[in-house]
């Protein structure tokens, strides 16, 4: 099996996990909150206009998220023998993922709730994509 057959998306995932067992989730927009979990402050831009752009832990796993998706996007493009087991494995992460959306208290966010939009995004596309590409190339190969 080739690395290329791991779905990227796991990483979200993992990274998601790991922010939260580490420091919790926390709970945004309360004094009390802690300053840490998934509305934990990485870094904050002052801005021209004169607001604070804050950028925080959760917005770290959506903006991983979004890259890996479109890496998976684009493997999607190829046809191979690992483009049916990366399939056959986005759609395991993507139960895993819906799983653990529905059972784990911890789980109950919204980004959370976009890291498994993007799996759900990920598994449609690569099918979709897949069965495009595969009929181009066979289009191709009709006319040698």
């Amino acid at each position: 099996m080739s690395l290329r057959a791991i779905p990227t998306l796991v990483f979200s995932f993992l990274l998601y996990n790991a922010i939260v067992l580490a420091m919790g989730v926390g709970a945004p927009g309360t004094e009390n909150a802690p300053a840490s979990g998934l509305w934990g402050e990485i870094f904050s831009v002052n801005l021209l206009s004169g607001g604070r752009w804050v950028f925080t832990w959760g917005d770290l796993i959506l903006l991983v998220t979004l890259v890996l998706l479109f890496i998976e996007i684009v493997k999607a493009t190829f046809t191979s023998t690992s483009t049916l087991i990366d399939h056959a494995l986005s759609m395991i992460v993507f139960v895993a993922i819906l799983v653990e959306f529905l059972m784990a208290p911890q789980a109950a966010t919204s980004v959370f709730f976009l890291v498994l939009v993007a799996s759900l995004i990920d598994v449609i596309a690569g099918y979709t994509i897949g069965i495009r590409v595969a009929r181009r190339d066979l289009a191709i190969g009709a006319d040698q």
